[in-house]
């Protein structure tokens, strides 16, 4: 059989690279449930027409048939946000939950576009979302970026990781200018002002003229006001120099200054208002988030989201909420290629126990048990070989200890310094350093 070919966009790690996301699972879990967010899980499929509910997003959807069997249309897709499924689950399951939900959320999902640095095919997602029973307090819009940024804090002082620049913005803000210019169509506004980055002002403003057909002078003013960023509440004020006046706008302004003065209360220097940030999906009512990598901002966002009133609704009762996700492939794997994380070692194990003989391996055994017992991950010698060679199988899987004779008697060796010292296992520990494999921030390379 011929080696198989790897896929592109299906990112597989190896076991140090594992440990290290992990590492980084494991720092989001505590913070999201420090702050009171309950974990649950969705399944990995949805119907089609609710995965095409909200946005243009047919291209991106994975469709799922059974190979054997009906041969229909398929009418399932694997989900390409976890957001969406969300907005499902809460519909189903609000006859037992609590309101206001807070949740978190960390699966994989799919997208079928096409594979470059940082956009995968297959990758995991951690998600915070906040819904209530038709009213969701505006004070959340708040929170939910305090909590995501503490979580990203959190593995830049952890990990060493780059820190964040959350850029914020408000919907309402945006609509209610575009209709005090007199606009009719504020939502084609917002997909071409979301291309600002990409294609640039000039472009923008071409695009609005002839696509969205807006006079030059409505065009150059939503231009205007996507230029507009500060890091405290005086964006309210350049935006009112540009002399529109709207209930929408007043609305929105007043929303995001409060995001913005919070935050800068809390996370100084973490978060800013940007208002050229639109977000693409159509089911974002308010406040939006984007997050970047202070340094590597070509990366693209690795975290976003924002508040959806209508996403979640039955006809009858609506369950408005607001949410951010983290792109954790998204930001793990260019970090990982780059050199820029590795492990202190790519196995869990911090001991070897010896095997003298297949005769005593019981022995060997009752040794690692002990160990266990302390949480000092153990692993016992597959053979009974000798021991330099049992050493050396230890130093190739970065094992830094190796320990001799039973339960009374015994030794163990440093095989990085060549210490060997007498121990029992109902006792010994290794150093903090050498229990657990550590997460090591290092130089990229170029």
């Amino acid at each position: 059989m011929n080696r198989p070919k790897p896929l592109s966009g299906f990112p597989e790690y190896a076991p140090e690279a594992r440990i290290i996301e992990q590492f980084v699972l494991d720092r989001l879990r505590e913070t999201f449930e420090l702050y009171g967010f309950a974990s649950i899980e969705t399944r990995a499929v949805e119907p089609l027409d609710r995965l095409a509910k909200q946005g243009e997003i047919d291209k991106e959807v994975y469709t799922v048939q059974r190979l054997h069997g009906e041969n229909g249309p398929a009418d399932l897709g694997l989900h390409f946000d976890l957001t969406v499924p969300f907005a499902r689950y809460v519909l189903e399951n609000a006859h037992q939950l609590a309101f206001p939900f807070r949740r978190y959320q960390i699966q994989k999902v799919w997208r079928g576009e096409r594979p470059q640095e940082g956009r995968y095919r297959e990758f995991t997602q951690a998600d915070i979302d906040i819904v209530d029973v038709e009213q969701l307090a505006p004070h959340h819009d708040v929170e939910l970026p305090l909590v995501t940024l503490a979580a990203l804090e959190r593995l830049h002082i952890d990990l060493g990781l780059p820190p964040v620049l959350m850029r914020v913005n408000n919907r309402k803000l945006a609509q209610g200018f575009y209709l005090g210019l007199g606009i009719a169509d504020p939502g084609a506004v917002l997909r071409q002002v979301d291309k600002i980055d990409k294609i640039g002002p000039d472009r923008v403003v071409e695009q609005l003229i002839t696509e969205v057909k807006i006079t030059e002078a409505q065009a150059r003013g939503c231009v205007q006001l996507a230029q507009i960023r500060s890091a405290d509440a005086s964006f309210v004020d350049q935006v009112r120099r540009l002399g529109v006046e709207h209930d929408q706008l007043t609305e929105g302004l007043e929303l995001l200054a409060e995001v913005v003065t919070t935050a800068g209360r809390y996370v100084p220097g973490r978060l800013i208002a940007d208002l050229k940030i639109a977000r693409g999906l159509d089911y974002y009512t308010g406040t939006v988030y984007e997050t970047e990598l202070v340094g590597f901002e070509s990366w693209g966002s690795i975290s976003s989201g924002g508040r959806y009133d209508s996403l979640a609704s039955d006809g009858r009762t609506s369950y408005p909420g607001v949410g951010l996700s983290i792109g954790v492939t998204r930001l793990l794997a260019p970090l990982l290629a780059k050199g820029m994380l590795r492990a202190s070692r790519p196995v869990p194990t911090a001991v070897l126990v010896a095997v003298d003989s297949e005769e005593t391996r019981a022995t060997a055994i009752d040794v690692a048990e002990q160990l266990r017992s302390r949480g000092i991950p153990t692993e016992v010698a597959p053979r009974a070989e000798k021991f330099g060679r049992q050493i050396r199988y230890a130093d190739r899987r970065s094992i830094p200890f190796v320990w001799f004779g039973g339960t009374v008697g015994g030794e163990v060796k440093d095989i990085r310094s060549g210490e060997q010292v007498s121990a029992d296992p109902s006792t010994w520990m290794p150093s903090a350093e050498d229990l657990k494999p550590k997460v090591l921030s290092l130089t990229p390379s170029c």
